[in-house]
């Protein structure tokens, strides 16, 4: 016997399904009368239709119910077609059931489409990796990949796993991750990503987690997710056609007494209830939101933003208001060391500095880091080194506590007085629009270094892009001087008023607390330092999320690359999905209404409402579909 799998049995009996209804339509219209057997070829064909047709949906109907208690749209299809059969309109009834199967069919293979995109992302995933050995290099197994092992990379080959370049240099393709179609040119230190393409040199990558921790597997576990979890309308959708099926059978009963009343026969009040039951099915409503919402969720995801779910999706349609992090997120991140000042030897300042910042993972330590090692001075041994958030960094060094941070950390250690008088060399440097970090022993200060972030090429595109959505609001938040706040937001066409700076964490939380008053507010951060606004906005944004474990988890929509403007592009694209679900429903409700007052009051054929049901049932998939080419790797303008 032909072995089936769940793809290919509804094509199979789809087919048979239409052969028997040619064949049965022949028999009926085409059967030339001096031949015999016309009748016989047309019963046979219809028994093919109804068991190809009818008995698998039937069945699926009784699992529904006897499992789960559920009447569902299956069962109102196969009854309209028994009753049909019943009065003696067998052929009618085939005909419901043919485009009954026909609809089910297109409907599965297109929502399969949405589907398929992470399909295809498993299968740009390489089998086999070349690691580097004591002899050489050998093949192996990506799976037997573990961090620490070192893999080589010839140009062409596509990344095995995340890791971090250690020798060599070039550029590689990262479209399947961030979707972004420019390649990156990759550098000694820095990250690269599995199913990412190395497009020419010869590139030594040190494995930094196995392979079920990629940020592949963390995407399509995501996405997975996100498929999986219903949206607030979708959950509605589903719970209006659950009890709805049940009215339409019970009114179908009531329409049948009514037409006998009325003076109809047997035949035909049950014919017209029949009619009326194909009329009055949801089909088209229960299947108007999934459409849109799961090629939504898989056309982002082609272009790198991860939406956790429906329900993230339709909140960003409502978003009216975006509050945004500064450092990282409308700046590069990249901090670069700019002024220096201190009241001893510098070397020693940068030393017991770089010692301090090197317990730390913020972008400003980072850029010390680099500084001093660049300059080949050697940080000192600092002990016990702690984070103060939103200030800077304490820790303990051969002389005693030593700390490095802002005025407001200054000011907790006793540093003179607020506003922090600072020594004369230093002095100059508190009044530039640079960021400040002070070093200093119990009140007296050390010295005093300017760093400099500038804003990502993307985001004035980006936020341009955003006003001309219908946001009606934008606002920037910083722990950063007023200066430096004042000079980033200048450069990127953000109002002063639209500025806040000067924040401690807590002050973020309740600045998103307090604009939720005034609209739907999404969060864009990095998912690291600003956990708890991000949960507090109505959508937590986490930019360039690739390769973040926090980021991923923190956020209800994440965008892998640093581009903004695919911020825009996703808010557009969650304002179209939810543009369309209206015009599905509004259409589904529309015909549906016409079909049942056309069956109640007039004589409306069966073909017909069959007809009318399932097509508008394939025209609102079909639409739903168009979101799969929403271009949202394209530029926006």
């Amino acid at each position: 016997m032909l072995n089936l799998n769940e793809e290919t049995r509804p094509l199979v009996l789809t087919a048979i399904t239409l052969a028997g209804m040619l064949v049965a339509a022949v028999a009926r219209w085409l059967w030339p009368a001096d031949l015999p057997w016309g009748d016989a070829a047309e019963l046979a064909a219809l028994l093919s239709v109804y068991g190809a047709g009818g008995v698998p949906a039937g069945l699926r109907a009784l699992e529904a119910l006897v499992r789960e208690r559920e009447l569902d749209i299956d069962l109102l299809m196969v009854i309209a077609a028994l009753a049909a059969a019943a009065v003696g309109a067998p052929f009618e009834g085939a005909v419901l059931l043919t485009l009954f199967s026909l609809s089910t069919t297109l409907e599965h293979r297109a929502m399969g489409r949405a589907r398929r995109a992470i399909e295809a992302l498993m299968e740009l995933r390489p089998d086999r990796a070349l690691r580097r050995t004591d002899a050489g290099t050998e093949e192996v197994p990506v799976e037997t990949l573990a961090p620490g092992d070192v893999v080589i990379l010839r140009p062409g080959a596509r990344v095995p796993v995340d890791g971090v370049i250690v020798e060599g240099e070039g550029a590689l393709d990262e479209a399947t991750i961030t979707g972004e179609s420019v390649p990156v040119h990759k550098t000694p230190g820095a990250q690269v990503f599995e199913a990412t393409v190395n497009l020419h040199g010869v590139l030594a990558v040190e494995v930094a987690r196995p392979l079920s921790e990629s940020t592949v597997a963390r995407m399509i576990a995501l996405v997975t997710e996100a498929h999986a979890a219903r949206a607030p309308s979708e959950r509605f959708s589903e719970w209006f056609g659950q009890r709805y099926t049940v009215a339409v059978l019970a009114g179908a009963v009531l329409a049948f007494a009514a037409f006998l009343a009325l003076g109809d026969g047997w035949h035909q009040a049950l014919y017209r209830a029949a009619t009326l039951l194909v009329a009055a099915s949801p089909c088209a409503i229960v299947i108007s939101v999934p459409a849109a919402i799961l090629s939504a969720l898989s056309a982002s995801a082609r272009g790198g933003v991860l939406f956790k779910g429906g329900a993230a999706l339709e909140t960003l349609a409502r978003v009216d208001i975006f509050a945004f992090d500064k450092t990282g997120t409308l700046t590069t991140g990249r901090q670069e060391v700019v002024d220096i000042a201190c009241t001893g030897d510098e070397t020693e300042f940068l030393s017991r500095l770089a010692g301090l910042e090197a317990q730390s993972e913020h972008p400003i330590a980072e850029a010390i880091r680099r500084h001093t090692a660049a300059r080949n001075i050697t940080p000192a041994e600092v002990r016990e080194a702690r984070a103060v958030p939103g200030a800077g960094m304490v820790g303990v060094d051969d002389e005693g506590m030593i700390w490095a941070g802002n005025t407001r950390l200054a000011e907790k250690m006793g540093a003179r007085a607020a506003p922090v008088v600072l020594p004369q060399p230093i002095e100059g440097l508190q009044t530039g629009h640079r960021t400040l970090v002070m070093l200093g022993r119990g009140a007296r200060v050390l010295g005093a270094l300017t760093v400099e972030d500038r804003p990502r090429d993307s985001a004035k595109a980006g936020l341009q892009a955003l006003r001309q959505g219908a946001v009606k609001q934008i606002a920037m938040l910083t722990g950063d001087r007023r200066a430096v706040a004042d000079r980033v937001g200048a450069d990127l066409g953000i109002g002063a008023d639209e500025i806040r700076a000067d924040l401690h964490p807590e002050d973020k939380l309740n600045i998103v607390a307090d604009l939720t008053a005034h609209g739907r507010v999404a969060f864009v951060g990095d998912g690291v330092n600003d956990a708890a606004a991000l949960a507090r906005a109505d959508v937590g944004i986490a930019m360039g999320a690739a390769g973040s474990e926090v980021a991923l988890q923190a956020a209800d929509v994440a965008l892998l690359s640093d581009d903004i403007r695919r911020l825009a592009m996703a808010h557009r694209l969650a304002r179209r999905t939810a543009r369309i679900i209206r015009q599905n429903l509004i259409f589904a409700m529309g015909a549906m209404v016409v079909l049942v007052t056309t069956g109640l009051f007039f004589h409306l054929p069966l073909p017909v409402a069959v007809v009318g049901h399932e097509g508008g049932t394939v025209l609102v998939v079909l639409n739903g579909l168009r979101l799969l080419t929403d271009p949202i790797r394209k530029p926006l303008g």
